[in-house]
């Protein structure tokens, strides 16, 4: 059986494919992209429908990122997905802390989950960062309320927790904030590998040298 074998020719293919399905919605350059990687990533050409990127989310990530900025996310999966030497050639890094001790304490003691606990942790860290969130609804409902009650400003929320219970809520509660620019795609669609795309493709478009 013939089949591609080269990793960038796989991804040009891929592209390919998913190229004709974007036609109706009339992206610009960088919202093809993100389009693009998104359902890449999920395989899954209905999430074309279901994404929504703020009129300012793209230059206000990119710029953040061009100035060093950093990401904080919700999971390890998120983290583990973002390419991290690629951020770290704009100066900046990512943070997760659902596996620190601390965090598990106070969740526990808060009578909260560890990812809503690592948020309330970052508090004012998040100011002029990036946050991406891609697998707990509370992470992102408490990432808005820190935005909300507490005047903390994320240069962009990548926002796409997925499942049945909160995720669609928490992603209305994100669209409907006039606050920070956002990327999420409404639903119970979602997870770790698409918040990562999002977050790749923003930086792919700054600078598509792989490492």
């Amino acid at each position: 059986m013939e089949y591609i074998k080269k990793p960038m020719a796989i991804e040009q293919r891929s592209m390919e494919i998913i190229a004709p399905h974007l036609a109706p919605y009339h992206l610009g350059p960088v919202e093809t992209k993100i389009y693009s990687r998104i359902i890449h990533a999920a395989g899954d050409v209905e999430y074309a429908p279901l994404i929504h990127i703020h009129p300012q989310a793209i230059a206000a990530a990119q710029g953040a990122l061009r100035g060093g900025a950093s990401i904080f996310t919700d999971v390890e999966m998120v983290r583990t997905g973002i390419n991290k030497r690629k951020l770290a050639s704009f100066g900046g890094e990512v943070h997760c802390l659902i596996a620190d001790a601390d965090i598990a304490a106070a969740a526990k003691q808060q009578g909260i989950t560890r990812s809503m606990a690592a948020m309330r942790q970052f508090g004012r860290a998040l100011d002029g960062n990036i946050v991406a969130i891609g697998n707990a609804p509370t992470a992102l409902f408490e990432v808005l309320r820190l935005v909300a009650e507490e005047d903390v400003r994320p240069a962009c929320i990548v926002g796409i927790p997925v499942g049945f219970v909160g995720a669609a809520d928490s992603k209305e509660a994100l669209r409907k904030n006039t606050l920070v620019p956002y990327i999420t795609v409404e639903g119970t669609k979602g997870g770790s590998p698409i918040a990562a795309a999002a977050i790749n493709a923003l930086m792919y478009d700054i600078d598509d040298t792989r490492f």
